[in-house]
């Protein structure tokens, strides 16, 4: 496994995009100090596990049902940037929630900006929000 919760950070900026630091922002759900509130807090933290290799963090936020054995991250790609396009649900109140996205990446052997479009699901138990799956288009 590769990566770890609580790597340093310091102010800089988030890379799920909210405008917060990285401290203030995803870096306390990485390092589990705190859960995610919503389904896309869930959701952003995510993207930031990708964005900065945090291959045991998306085992743990994957719920056990749908989750695979392991996590490989491809080293080769950069992400660049998430666009939150759409969420239904997924509130502190809610069981179950949608989250539509876009990421933007690009293979470090090209130059060409690549996107990823996911409308994924999540679920929320034991008071905590996980991810159960998605459609890619």
């Amino acid at each position: 496994m590769t990566g770890t919760f609580g790597t340093a950070a310091g102010s800089l900026p988030c890379p799920c995009g909210s405008g917060a630091s990285y401290d203030e922002c995803c870096g306390p759900l990485h390092r589990g100090e705190t859960a995610a509130e919503t389904a896309e807090q869930l959701m952003r933290s995510r993207y930031s596990a990708h964005h900065r290799g945090l291959e045991d963090y998306l085992l743990a936020t994957w719920h056990p049902t749908t989750r695979p054995a392991g996590v490989e991250l491809d080293p080769g790609v950069r992400w660049l940037r998430l666009e939150v396009l759409d969420t239904r649900g997924g509130t502190p109140t809610d069981s179950d929630g949608e989250v539509e996205f876009t990421a933007h990446y690009r293979d470090r052997r090209g130059r060409q900006e690549s996107r990823l479009h996911e409308r994924s699901r999540f679920t929320r138990r034991g008071g905590r929000w996980f991810y159960l799956d998605g459609t890619v288009d």
